[in-house]
């Protein structure tokens, strides 16, 4: 029995017969009374609360657990089951539909502030949507509470912030992040489609299809936060998964894009419900036979470690880094290192590195979204060299006469989005490292 995940005791025990259901209960509301006392009780739910109770008593072994044993801790493993977002539209009818009116809108980012009214982020900008009252801490509260698990609503309590999955059924998934601030709890849904985009969709140069023949080695996007890498990645991923047919494994927090395994084999995994740490997600990767593996994080130095380990020895890997530009990143990989170690993994980089592309997101001259500007750096012999002498000062140079070799400059790509009149002059000077250039 102890060596059962934490969901699974209340079945264990009733079925062992160490309980009866009413003693089973009785323990289980006197836990659920500590909890709260130490956590504080979720706010009412109405319709949610009710259905959650139901299903408690209809579900013993799921349910009759305190919630908060099912959060791993340092020594015990999470709950390995399946993503479970949650998804059925009559358990938050209010927040979908501000979710599918924001998606009109062409939103890639909803905010709930308790003190503010509702706002979108729309083509790089937040705008107050529909109406324009204020949003208090309580309602706010009971609008999170609606989405979120036990697990999830302990782990806010206790850690003051929690990542999650959100379905809304046929419009989207929503990456969210709640937290608590002075005036109260606020919660961030990053919309996502159901469907990954193509590369053709996202008007990405035909240089990245090339990407999805790298058999083994290292392809980074970067760049800052919101400018679309990981949507860069996950159609990169799309094409891979439909063309090659191999084992691929994705470690994510959360779950984003969720990918059909067609030619390949998917399996993707979320921080905390099915793995504690990236690292460890990667350290387990090696020895489920994987092909390609997928991170959305790089970045301490156990996670970036071994995904260089993973490149050198047979396996392609695809990750993100927010980072600038190409140098940028090849210097925030070493530096994650001891000096003493740098040279090594200079060494390590210049032999698995096969691609940086790096991205922004600018505003169209046309008002009607943005459109992306993409620097690509492709890992040849005199890249390799650069990279193991510390040189990569000379990156850029090596991009500008790379262009046969499908290599682009940031600026390069500004100026090719200039001329096409999908930009202004001013956008293209507020992006670009050479603002000479667009004088």
């Amino acid at each position: 029995a102890f060596a059962a995940r934490p969901g699974e005791m209340g079945q264990i025990l009733l079925e062992s017969g160490a309980l009866n259901p009413e003693q089973l209960a009785k323990v289980t509301e006197h836990q659920q009374r500590l909890l709260e006392k130490r956590f504080g009780a979720r706010p009412d739910q109405g319709t949610l609360a009710s259905e959650t109770t139901a299903s408690a008593e209809r579900s013993p072994g799921r349910h009759s657990v305190p919630p908060k044993d099912r959060v791993a801790t340092a020594s015990e493993p999470p709950d390995a089951g399946p993503i479970r977002p949650q998804t059925a539209p009559s358990k938050a009818p209010y927040l979908n539909k501000v979710i599918e009116y924001a998606l009109k809108q062409g939103a890639s980012d909803l905010h709930v502030h308790s003190g503010a009214p509702l706002r979108a982020r729309v083509h790089g900008t937040l705008r107050p949507i529909k109406e324009e009252h204020t949003i208090s801490d309580r309602d706010a509260e009971k609008m999170i509470a609606q989405v979120m698990t036990d697990a999830q609503w302990q782990q806010l309590a206790r850690e003051g912030q929690v990542d999650f999955a959100y379905e809304v059924a046929g419009l989207a998934r929503c990456r969210v992040n709640a937290y608590r601030q002075h005036r109260g709890t606020d919660v961030v849904f990053r919309l996502i489609p159901l469907q990954p985009p193509s590369l053709e969709e996202l008007g990405l140069p035909e240089t990245l299809s090339k990407m999805t023949d790298f058999r083994t080695g290292l392809v980074l996007c970067t760049g800052p936060s919101g400018c679309g890498k990981s949507t860069t990645l996950a159609a990169i991923l799309k094409r891979l998964i439909a063309e090659r047919k191999e084992h691929v494994i994705t470690v994510e927090n959360p779950v984003e894009f969720v990918f059909e395994s067609t030619s390949s084999w998917v399996n993707q995994r979320q921080l905390l419900d099915h793995t504690q740490s990236f690292s460890r997600a990667l350290r387990a990767a090696l020895r489920e036979d994987p092909d390609v593996i997928a991170i959305t994080e790089l970045r301490e130095r156990a996670s970036i470690g071994l995904a260089l380990s993973a490149a050198e020895t047979g396996h392609l890997v695809l990750g993100t880094l927010h980072t600038e530009n190409a140098g940028q990143t090849i210097s925030r990989i070493v530096n994650a290192f001891p000096s003493e170690e740098q040279g090594h993994i200079r060494s390590m980089l210049s032999e698995s590195l096969r691609a940086v592309i790096s991205q922004r997101l600018v505003p169209r001259a046309d008002g009607k979204g943005r459109v992306p500007a993409i620097e690509i750096l492709i890992c040849t012999t005199a890249v390799s060299n650069m990279i193991r002498e510390n040189k990569t000062f000379q990156l850029p140079s090596v991009m500008q006469t790379g262009v046969s070799l499908g290599m682009v400059t940031l600026d390069s790509s500004l100026k090719a989005l200039l001329d096409q009149g999908t930009i202004t002059k001013e956008q293209a000077r507020r992006f670009a490292n050479a603002k000479e250039m667009f004088t």
